[in-house]
């Protein structure tokens, strides 16, 4: 039988976290290969052989395969563990917006928070890849409402990443305290995965 363990490359405290999280939530069989940033880690030759930006995180699957980006880490693992539910399939009718929201993140949502972070003016509208950025959390803000989950009822991987970063970037003062933000970060982080995660996380910060 095939060995299905994948290895995360990662450092706590990082992007990375919220893959790990994803890892716990989805109940899969994982190796951790644990890079100490401080010391230059994720710069040195044989990391860049895996991930030429020099960025956590990135993923070797059972497969041998190279997936580096932290939405399509997430996006491909929950595709490879379907029984935990946590993507809708092809021909789902919650699988556009899930691609949608997972995407989201990386073309709008991280870029436009980057800019604001940054003090950057955002380059004209039309070559933005976000627009403005109070129309980027007002987008979040609508997709969050009602709830409980952006897909309504349903919890997926979107969840775990949206979680996360708006938990990261509430905490640094870049995105607004919205209610329907907190009260979200609260729902998704207290999920026992992300509380196992954290803990990992803090076990590993504490190692280091």
């Amino acid at each position: 039988m095939n060995d299905p363990t994948v290895t995360l490359y990662h450092a706590p405290h990082t992007r990375s976290s919220g893959v790990l999280f994803l890892l716990e939530e989805l109940g899969a069989p994982y190796r951790l290969h644990v890079l100490d940033q401080k010391a230059g880690a994720h710069r040195a030759a044989d990391y860049l052989a895996v991930n030429p930006m020099g960025k956590v995180p990135a993923l070797r699957d059972a497969t041998g395969a190279v997936v580096t980006e932290q939405v399509a880490i997430m996006l491909h693992l929950a595709d490879l563990f379907p029984a935990a539910g946590l993507a809708p399939p092809v021909g789902d009718a919650l699988r556009g917006p899930y691609l949608r929201w997972m995407v989201f993140y990386a073309a709008a949502f991280e870029p436009a928070v980057v800019d604001r972070a940054s003090g950057h003016e955002p380059v004209r509208r039309a070559m933005s890849p976000y627009g403005e950025y109070d129309t980027v959390m007002d987008a979040v803000s609508a997709a969050l409402t009602p709830g409980p989950y952006l897909l309504g009822e349903r919890f997926s991987a979107a969840d775990v990443l949206w979680g996360t970063a708006l938990g990261w970037t509430t905490s640094f003062k870049v995105v607004p305290e919205r209610p329907e933000f907190m009260d979200y970060i609260r729902r998704v982080g207290g999920r026992p995965a992300a509380q196992k995660a954290r803990a990992r996380d803090a076990e590993l910060a504490g190692a280091g």
